[in-house]
């Protein structure tokens, strides 16, 4: 049978509201009456009812995250850095994949909220008017990681898409390339997708480089859309000398595409991203990238949620951290070519 808050009352021989205030480290409690209580709750076992203590305190030290694709490694390394953060702080992480789907996306939201979360995080998503109303209904904090609303409304922790995206395409255009070639995201996505493709086109503008529509192929950010966007650019009459890829699983891809046509990287194609997932350091030859500070974008996240879980000033409610170029092998100089 379940041993409850009576049971360890009766063994220890004091009343409910003392257990109940031993549990909850309340400091009104004598230490010999405290260590009596403590005693009972060990012989017997008793594990304190979460959601009955989150009644009475109106918190239940958990924290909601939303999380849009859990096999996604970059999303893997935020989460990491969240839940560090939040066992520093003593609070529970309940995670839910969404899969990319809006609607999933909305219903994990109200289900958390249902739960009666101390607070939520919403990562790296399109954040549409639907999401905005249903964060609205909430009378707990809520911060975007890797994402953020379109009118910066909402507290978010993330890096500039587009400068990422910028100084990605203007490596190339410093190491001689003009024929540079895009792997997009969608450009629905206002961060990850139309951000970055942005950053591609004004890196165009500023080095006097003319836009060519048919040098951009919109892909879903996946290693098999990275393939069948490369295959395409291989197939035209006049082939870019560069790829830049919104994402390196598609870069990945990019890659795996040009070596099965017997070509080289970066001998024939030069390529570059932007994240710096795993991968990018294993993949031969190793990927260029731009890295997003995955780690610290869910610890600072993370940190902002507390903070405003415990209604702590913040000076800076919308957080953008600092991208870095990784040069490795996969960027060549053009005149370097065979």
């Amino acid at each position: 049978m379940t041993v409850t808050i009576y049971d360890v009352a009766r063994e220890a021989g004091v009343s409910m509201a003392t257990v109940s205030r031993v549990v909850n480290n309340n400091p009104n409690v004598k230490p010999q009456t405290r260590k009596k209580v403590y005693e009972a709750i060990e012989r017997l076992g008793y594990r304190p009812n979460a959601v009955a203590r989150g009644l009475a305190s109106k918190k239940t030290t958990t924290v909601g995250v939303v999380i849009p694709d859990i096999s996604n490694s970059i999303f893997a390394e935020i989460a990491r850095g969240i839940e560090d953060i939040a066992n520093m702080y003593h609070y529970n992480i309940i995670l839910c994949n969404a899969d990319k789907k809006k609607e999933k996306e909305i219903r994990v939201i109200n289900t958390l909220l249902e739960k009666q979360v101390d607070g939520l995080l919403f990562m790296g998503g399109t954040v549409t008017e639907e999401h905005i109303q249903a964060f609205h209904t909430s009378s707990v904090p809520i911060v975007l990681c890797a994402t953020s609303d379109e009118n910066g409304v909402i507290p978010s922790v993330d890096i500039d898409h587009e400068a990422a995206a910028f100084d990605a395409v203007n490596t190339l255009i410093r190491h001689g390339h003009r024929e540079i070639a895009m792997i997009s995201g969608t450009l629905q996505d206002p961060a990850n997708g139309y951000a970055r493709f942005q950053g591609y086109k004004k890196a165009l503008e500023s080095a006097g480089i003319p836009y060519q529509e048919d040098l951009v192929r919109i892909g879903n950010y996946r290693y098999e859309s990275g393939v069948e966007a490369m295959k395409y650019f291989l197939g035209l009459k006049k082939r870019p000398t560069a790829v830049f890829s919104a994402t390196d699983e598609m870069a990945i891809g990019a890659i795996h595409s040009i070596q099965d046509e017997g070509l080289k990287v970066p001998d024939d194609f030069s390529v570059i991203s932007v994240d710096n997932i795993r991968m990018a350091s294993m993949v031969r030859p190793q990927l260029t990238t731009v890295a997003q500070p995955m780690y610290d974008l869910g610890a600072v996240a993370m940190r902002l949620l507390t903070k405003l879980m415990k209604k702590e000033s913040v000076e800076n409610p919308r957080v953008i951290l600092p991208h870095e170029t990784i040069l490795r092998l996969s960027v060549n100089h053009l005149e370097n070519k065979n």
